[in-house]
């Protein structure tokens, strides 16, 4: 049996090392248009370099083994992943080691804006709506699934919601979540940002409104599980809203999804996102 002096020893010593972060970014050559010289992902790990207890590391879809070896993995507390045009691109071994690593609380994942459709997310979303099904109808009724593959999928506005479930004659039907929505906008409007859960630690020194400059808009409904906590919402002067700012209990981890960052408007270059993702890397750290 260990000792209180040990335990208390190892603690502290678990508490001095830093928070290992990999800053995963498919690089589209557009984000030059708003980071100049560096690419979006490259910018977000520049800042949070400077912080203290942080040590970074940035990857990208054209790096070795997509960036993402099982080693590389290991030696990462929190991932923060950007992706857009090549969500199909990531390798499904890949987008299953960081699932795997999520749910068994090894590591955290902070999905960016358009990785809504990259593969780790769509599984893990996949992952919640069967826990949440399951944890309605419990173990023994046979569960299908429809939408397997919602990549590309985009619904109406007035479609049936989804995850969702279906009684049919001998089983259950499980329409899992699109993971997307029905419309956005890339006009670089303003957006506001309001924190409906001012005391959760991913709003630590924000304030309670803000505004996002330049951003593209997307529109409710968010076809995802419900989340454990909605930690920011945004809303823009055409009237449209969206649930920005996400937090998923999955396993024995968690993922944060953050809405904002958009390839061609310098959002991580405005000190509130840069926040929001510092504050998220340190709460969702595995040992925190």
């Amino acid at each position: 049996m260990k000792s209180a002096f040990l335990l208390l020893f190892t603690a502290s010593a678990l508490a001095q090392q830093p928070i290992r972060v990999l800053v995963w970014d498919e690089q589209q050559p557009e984000q030059k248009q708003a980071y100049g010289e560096k690419f979006l992902g490259e910018t977000i790990a520049a800042h949070l370099a400077t912080k203290p207890g942080l040590q970074v590391k940035t990857a990208a879809l054209s790096s070795p083994d997509q960036g993402l070896a099982a080693a590389q993995l290991e030696e990462t507390d929190v991932l923060i992943f950007w992706s857009h045009k090549k969500n199909a691109e990531l390798s499904d071994k890949h987008a299953e080691e960081i699932t795997r690593r999520v749910q068994e609380g090894k590591l955290g994942l902070i999905t960016l804006h358009s990785a809504h459709w990259s593969k780790p997310f769509i599984k893990l979303m996949q992952a919640r709506a069967i826990a949440d099904a399951r944890k309605q109808l419990g173990n023994a009724v046979t569960l299908r699934y429809r939408n397997e593959n919602p990549m590309g999928k985009v619904p109406k506005a007035d479609d049936e919601l989804t995850p969702n479930l279906e009684q049919k004659e001998e089983f259950w039907e499980l329409a899992l979540p699109l993971c997307v929505f029905p419309s956005w906008r890339a006009d670089g409007a303003v957006s506001h940002v309001s924190t409906p859960a001012p005391t959760h630690p991913i709003a630590k020194g924000l304030p309670a409104q803000w505004d996002i400059a330049q951003t593209e808009m997307y529109a409710e409904p968010f076809h995802v599980p419900k989340p454990d906590v909605v930690v920011f919402e945004e809303n823009w002067d055409k009237g449209e809203t969206f649930r920005s700012g996400c937090v998923w209990n999955i396993g024995k981890g968690a993922v944060f999804y953050f809405r904002p960052g958009h390839e061609t408007y310098p959002v991580y270059q405005q000190k509130e996102p840069l926040q929001v993702l510092e504050n998220a890397v340190r709460w969702l750290h595995p040992a925190s």
